[in-house]
């Protein structure tokens, strides 16, 4: 249903016009102004999608208020009826957007046919506009997804050449700025605040939140270019300790890691974020990294940093007997610098502390490492190390042999069927009882590809197979096979085919034709 808005000084004018056109389309509302100020009023009340406007009207003529109008409702069209065909007329209405204009006398049928020619156009816009609103909704519904989908690859290396900027994008962050990462470590049953954790960090504004695994929630923080990273991110901490509070929960403990310039060196942020929460029994419950108690010493010349990076890939490997020479090596350099022996005892707790860790970022939950007793020498030490390692070792072996032989396929397969849908790490580590990290460590040992990869060979063959049918738009097709966006579908299919989908669906359907 359209609505009309006549507008000429003439009555006969107005009501013979009114006539033609209720004839010509009887579905269409039709009111009348006498008048360019009438007319503005009645913009305003009655809404309408279509003015045909009289150029030639007593106060303001119809050009100013075309203007008028426009001003407060550039989505009305216009039709100018005139008994002057002159150039200067006609640029000021083209400048004014007017879609097309009819000059007096016309026939019956012109008239109609050029107001049917306009609404046309009204109802294209309406389909775009509705859309775009349900890309708009979908993306809405779909960012969660990208988002901890987004922190999965970034933090744990897993990021993909064709997504990651096109995600980011999507997302509708300025990562050109500083970023950080925190991570929230949470007590025994208090798993359910994730989401509360997620809606303060959005309501925030200032980051993306991963999935949980463990207790732990890994978050990139954008902080404000204008405000300090310390003042910044210890509001942030702050705020989301208030979540544990208003649940009613304790034991929460907020681990802030450095700032960085590329998103590419966020995963250091993130185990330096790890490494602050390593006692969450100190009385202010967040830390920064900077603010840790540092390891001390070097190994072979390099830094402490490169040593827990190691000791982070090695585990995430499974690389046991190169983390046990790395624990020996790391202890007997105290022992020949003759350190003191509680120092050197907590060091290597805090080192074992981060296995836990990267073991737990893989689905094995263990107990946080702790030594029996105070060592009396370096040589108990060493054997409580290792007696720690070992059941850190054991878990790691278990949590293999429980895991199902084809798990790899049955995520596969869940994948190939559902790639239509929004399908995330999550939705997936649900479906098998794995974590998201871990499927995604998966993915990359046995297939030497990232999951979004597979995902997307599936999409891509998807709509291959559819681009076969002349009758199915590419604009259908993209939603079909998953996508929310013509133009990143574009983008993907470029980059995996080398063509555009336009250039491959002519070659396909061309030999389609010629045999």
């Amino acid at each position: 249903m359209y609505k009309l808005l006549i507008v000429d000084d003439e009555q006969i004018e107005r009501e013979g016009l009114k006539a033609i056109l209720q004839h010509g389309l009887p579905d269409i509302i039709i009111e009348q102004a006498k008048n360019g100020n009438i007319a503005v009023q009645l913009a305003e009340e009655f809404r309408p999608d279509l003015i045909l406007m009289d150029v030639k009207m007593p106060g303001i003529n119809g050009l100013e208020a075309v203007e008028l109008i426009s001003a407060n409702q550039p989505s009305i069209k216009f039709i100018m009826v005139t008994a002057y065909d002159t150039f200067d007329y006609a640029r000021k209405a083209i400048k004014l957007g007017v879609k097309d204009y009819l000059l007096k006398p016309s026939k019956a049928s012109e008239i109609v046919t050029t107001v049917q020619r306009v609404l046309h156009l009204i109802e294209e816009e309406r389909k775009t506009v509705e859309t775009t609103e349900l890309q708009r909704t979908a993306l809405q519904r779909v960012m969660p997804i990208i988002e901890t989908d987004i922190v999965t690859q970034l933090l744990f290396d897993h990021v993909h050449e064709v997504h990651l900027d096109e995600l980011v994008g999507l997302l509708g962050v300025h990562t050109a700025n500083e970023k950080y990462a925190m991570t929230v470590l949470l007590p025994p049953g208090a798993e359910s605040c994730y989401i509360s954790i997620k809606e303060k960090v959005r309501k925030m504004g200032s980051g993306w939140v991963g999935a949980m695994y463990g207790r732990q929630i890994p978050i990139i923080v954008f902080p404000e270019a204008d405000k300090s990273y310390r003042s910044q991110a210890v509001t942030m901490a702050r705020e989301l300790l208030a979540v544990a509070k208003a649940d009613g929960n304790d034991g929460w403990f907020v681990g802030i890691g450095g700032v960085y310039e590329s998103l590419d060196q966020i995963r250091q942020s993130y185990q330096e974020a790890l490494m602050a929460s390593i006692d969450p029994s100190l009385p202010v419950k967040y830390r920064f990294y900077e603010d840790t108690p540092v390891l001390g010493v070097t190994r072979d010349g390099y830094p402490v940093k490169q040593l827990e990076q190691q000791l982070f890939d090695r585990i995430r490997l499974g690389q046991w007997e190169q983390v046990r020479n790395d624990l020996t090596d790391f202890v007997r350099r105290y022992e020949n610098e003759g350190a003191n022996l509680v120092h050197a005892q907590q060091r290597v707790l805090e080192l074992l502390w981060i296995a836990s860790r990267v073991l737990l970022e893989m689905g094995v939950e263990i107990d946080t490492p702790m030594f029996s007793c105070q060592a009396q020498d370096y040589r108990q030490l060493r054997a409580e190390s290792e007696l720690l390692l070992e059941r850190m070792r054991q878990s790691y072996t278990e949590h293999h042999e429980r895991i199902e032989p084809d798990a790899i396929q049955q995520i596969k397969q869940y994948i190939a069927d559902h790639s239509h849908e929004d399908i995330s790490l999550e939705a997936i580590g649900r479906m098998v009882g794995l974590s998201p990290f871990y499927i995604s460590k998966m993915f990359k040992d046995q297939l030497g590809i990232n999951y979004i990869d597979f995902l997307t060979e599936c999409r891509i063959k998807k709509a291959i197979k559819l681009m076969a049918d002349p009758e199915r738009s590419l604009k259908e097709i993209t939603y079909m096979v998953g996508y929310h966006d013509p133009n990143y579908f574009s983008k993907v299919f470029k980059k995996m085919c080398e063509v555009s989908p336009t250039e491959y669906r002519k070659t396909l359907l061309g030999k389609s034709a010629s045999s």
